[in-house]
């Protein structure tokens, strides 16, 4: 009988599953199949074609990959290339708390393709992937102008503090909170518009706002101080990075395919950073229909924009850039380079670059699919961020780990030191 065996059956996103096939004949070609459906009801799948090995086993640890949508020995693939059926999507967890996502890990006879009927499913396994341990727990904020979500870890504490930014998408997202909270660090995944009574739109961004949001975490009893991290995505990289030049409550920030310059305002107390050139007639419609904008900012090393810069070379903590090659949503790698020139021009060592060749805009905790393209709600069309598959996987599996040695190595009492 075909069995297919699965290592952890539940486990959070960030953990690998072992998988192995047995029961089949010596030699036998069969296809491997992932299956999940969205809390929106959208489905995503993905399949590769394996042979069994003269014992009628497939160990996906040793065994590669002959076809379908990735080649090679990937352990994880069935999870990093899951697609949408819709052209375009991103799978993105929004209830972290009470359901995990449900992947079903199938055996099928290797002309599915052609004969699609139950008769062909040959064994499945299903898979829970959480966002959040037990025993976290998730809290409301709605402290003075503060909107989010705090995630509080197991345990007595106190944590290392976190705030979790995302970008231009705008409401509130708590998957990578959720996650880092489970991995150790009370985290506060923070609005800053299009939620609640906060601004509709983000041309500005006023420091002062997350100085407050700093202050609350600090002041929280679970919380570990005297200082925090901040883990920033895209747009939100922009306000990641601000935070370190203006406050001195931040000891980490990681900043994930951003910019160092500002695009509106950055206003903090009596000094404004005036927003970069803008040319929106650059946007591009490509061949997939897809819109590229990495071509609408201004090049911040030209005269007109030294207006736009941060002072980089402010910030009291560390500073971790994590860009991507491929990204075509911006020029991150080129911005994060100017960064950190900019940082060593002052004499200062407290910035690191990761960049990775192949992988695109949306750099995401490990085996998440790659997201191509997803539509904003903001925006006409679907936006491209880029990426490949096998590369971009391989680097969210790698930055991730180095996310969390950052944080745990940088916020710790005494973190801040002058550099």
């Amino acid at each position: 009988m075909v069995r297919i065996i699965v290592h952890p059956k539940t486990a959070l996103v960030d953990e690998p599953v072992y998988i192995r096939v047995t029961g089949l004949l010596p030699n036998q070609l069969v296809v491997l199949q992932a299956k999940v459906t969205n809390e929106k009801g959208e489905l995503f799948f993905s399949e590769a074609f394996y042979k069994a090995d003269e014992g009628g086993e497939i160990d996906l640890e040793h065994a590669a990959a002959l076809g379908g949508d990735y080649l090679g020995i990937h352990p994880m693939g069935l999870f990093w290339s899951l697609k949408s059926e819709k052209t375009f999507s991103r799978l993105l967890k929004q209830d972290v708390m009470n359901s995990p996502f449900l992947v079903q890990l199938s055996v099928c006879d290797s002309d599915i393709f052609f004969k699609d009927s139950p008769a062909s499913v040959k064994a499945s396994e299903t898979v829970e992937r959480w966002y959040s341990a037990p025993g976290v727990q998730r809290i409301q904020i709605r402290e003075g102008r503060i909107r989010g979500i705090l995630f509080i870890p197991p345990g007595e504490g106190p944590f290392p503090g976190v705030i979790d930014l995302f970008g231009f998408i705008g409401g509130l997202i708590e998957f990578r909170a959720s996650l880092l909270a489970s991995r150790g660090f009370a985290t506060l995944a923070l609005a800053y518009f299009d939620y609640e009574d906060l601004p509709k739109r983000s041309e500005d961004v006023d420091v002062e706002y997350f100085e407050e949001a700093a202050d609350f975490l600090l002041s929280h009893p679970k919380v570990l101080g005297p200082s925090i991290g901040v883990v920033s995505l895209s747009q939100g990289a922009q306000v990641g990075l601000a935070m370190a030049v203006f406050l001195k409550q931040v000891a980490a920030t990681v900043c994930i395919s951003g910019f160092f310059f500002s695009v509106g305002c950055i206003k903090y107390r009596n000094e404004t950073i005036h927003s970069i050139n803008t040319f929106p007639e650059r946007a591009r419609i490509n061949n997939l229909g897809l819109l590229e904008i990495h071509s609408m900012l201004g090049n911040p090393q030209e005269e007109a924009n030294k207006h736009a810069l941060l002072p980089v070379e402010r910030a009291q903590g560390h500073i971790l850039f994590i860009v991507g090659e491929k990204d075509y949503n911006m020029n991150s790698k080129a911005y994060a380079e100017q960064a950190m020139e900019q940082l060593r021009r002052h004499g200062k060592s407290n910035g690191t670059l990761l960049s990775y060749p192949g992988a695109g805009h949306l750099i995401e905790p490990p085996y998440s699919p790659l997201c191509l393209a997803s539509p904003n709600p903001r925006i006409r069309r679907p936006v491209f961020w880029g990426g490949e598959t096998v590369l971009h996987a391989e680097a969210q599996e790698h930055s991730w780990k180095e996310i969390l040695k950052f944080l745990r190595r940088h916020l710790s009492p005494g973190s801040i030191s002058k550099l």
